[in-house]
């Protein structure tokens, strides 16, 4: 059976419509599926460093302290007040992936929910110094500026950095934890990350990086 010229013309123009609404819905889904999937603002569902933590726990410095046996080539200078940061990276720069990883990454936020107060416990072979907060204002004023103010950095003289370290977030077992290492050479300036460390031979040692912490490091300045 013959079809007639028109209808095959009518035909070919439905067919055609057809596939051009379908792909405009499917250029829509595509456009709208990752859309703007909102990132949560973790300094508002999940805030860190609230005043209240009282005291470090003791087994943070045993940790810290391992981590500095090493002589470095400037003064060890800590914050008295703990404070870490998580970037924020799609919610956060932590990216756990087992159990344990789980498990320390809600150890380490709760134990940064509050900021606690370092005291003179680390054991440190070259020594260290703890700032007050009501010093540390003025030590990153002195890095920021190079110490114009002769009479007031006198006390900074030798100074790099001030590091602020986060409270240790451990596995159960106790022989893995998170920690967290900011080092400011002023207000807008500095360096820090978030990395495991395990407990091997009766002593705390830096772990490999891997993707759980891998996008935890950063430079900043302004």
């Amino acid at each position: 059976m013959r079809i007639s010229r028109g209808l095959w013309l009518w035909v070919t123009v439905a067919v055609i419509a057809v596939v051009l609404l379908w792909v405009r819905i499917i250029s829509q889904r595509h456009t709208e599926s990752p859309a703007t999937k909102a990132i949560p603002d973790l300094s508002v569902t999940s805030p860190l460093n609230q005043p209240g933590g009282g005291t470090a726990p003791e087994e943070a410095y045993e940790i810290y302290s391992a981590l500095y046996q090493a002589p470095i080539q400037e003064p060890l200078v800590f914050a008295e007040d703990s404070v870490t940061d998580i970037p924020q990276v799609n919610g956060s720069c932590l990216k756990p992936s087992t159990p344990q990883e789980h498990e320390m990454t809600d150890a380490f936020v709760f134990a940064n929910q509050q900021s606690h107060r370092w005291e003179q416990n680390f054991t440190i072979p070259d020594g260290y110094r703890l700032l007050p907060s009501s010093e540390v204002a003025e030590a990153q004023t002195c890095l920021e500026t190079h110490g114009q103010d002769l009479v007031r950095c006198k006390n900074y003289k030798q100074l790099r950095h001030v590091r602020f370290l986060g409270v240790p977030g451990l596995d159960h077992a106790h022989t893995r934890a998170l920690v967290s290492v900011v080092k400011k050479c002023g207000s807008s300036c500095g360096s820090g990350g978030i990395f495991v460390v395990e407990k091997t031979g009766g002593t705390w040692r830096r772990s490999e990086t891997t993707d759980f912490t891998r996008d935890c490091s950063w430079t900043y300045w302004r």
